[in-house]
């Protein structure tokens, strides 16, 4: 299959899954804004007034980035779950399998799809988060480079899932008892060093806290943990990901029959 028809390929995938999501924008971009807002106003105006300062910002100011982060890997991990496992439920994907379509391309194609829809809702929450706080963006790279991986990391999340999944009932035990628990004790509230050393230490092999740490030092300017280590550990996260999803989709688990 030469390089034209593997592009096609990859275009096509990625066209249907961005389409898919923006069709139904009433169910996939709606509700994670109003849930951000309602965060905002919630914990940040309510709670953060009685709580004071974390650092040199304010609670507002502090969470915003976490919240981001939060639609961020939310919607990437539920655009690729619910896809893949849709397809496989209906077995169309089989045909895809069989099509001279390398397992790359498919996986790449459902990637972008997730980061589509991640990235845009992040870009949502960032334009409400303008009407809650004065924030601004310190580093214009770091933070698009680790909405990225973040993104990429919990489109593969979903993906990796869904291969998994027997039933539309498996697809949501991830999301409430794994990412869910994650993405409360990633540091989205709070600052890491308020955190007993016991906790401390388990909360340095959630993921989410290098994405949330690094995404908010690129947006604020601080960080609990070093920023070049925290992009390491996402690029890392990253590779092992990729590379267990693309043995996956080679032994075929789950999505043969």
């Amino acid at each position: 299959m030469n390089t034209s028809y593997k592009f096609i390929a990859f275009q096509t995938i990625v066209i249907k899954e961005v389409r898919r999501f923006l069709r139904i924008w009433i169910q996939t971009l709606v509700p994670p804004v109003i849930t951000i807002a309602l965060y905002f106003v919630i914990f940040g105006n309510l709670i953060g007034n009685r709580i004071g300062n974390m650092g040199a910002y304010t609670y507002m100011e502090f969470i915003v980035p976490g919240l981001i982060m939060m639609a961020v890997v939310n919607n990437s991990y539920a655009n690729v779950v619910s896809s893949f496992f849709s397809q496989k439920f209906q077995r169309s994907i089989e045909e895809l399998l069989v099509s001279p379509v390398p397992n790359y391309i498919i996986l790449l194609g459902f990637i972008i799809g997730g980061v589509a829809r991640g990235m845009l809702v992040g870009l949502i929450a960032s334009v409400i988060a303008l009407f809650f706080s004065g924030v601004h963006l310190d580093n214009i790279f770091i933070t698009t480079i680790v909405i990225l991986l973040s993104s990429i990391v919990f489109s593969l999340g979903g993906f990796i899932n869904a291969v998994y999944a027997k039933s539309f009932d498996d697809i949501s035990i991830i999301p409430t008892f794994v990412l869910t628990p994650l993405i409360y004790l990633g540091g989205v509230f709070y600052s890491v060093d308020l955190l007993p050393a016991f906790w401390k230490t388990v909360s340095q092999v959630n993921p989410i806290f290098y994405m949330v740490n690094a995404f908010r030092r690129g947006i604020l300017g601080t960080s609990d943990v070093n920023i070049y280590f925290a992009l390491s550990m996402l690029v890392a996260f990253t590779l092992v990901m990729f590379a267990f999803a693309m043995h996956l989709l080679y032994r075929g688990k789950g999505l043969r029959h």
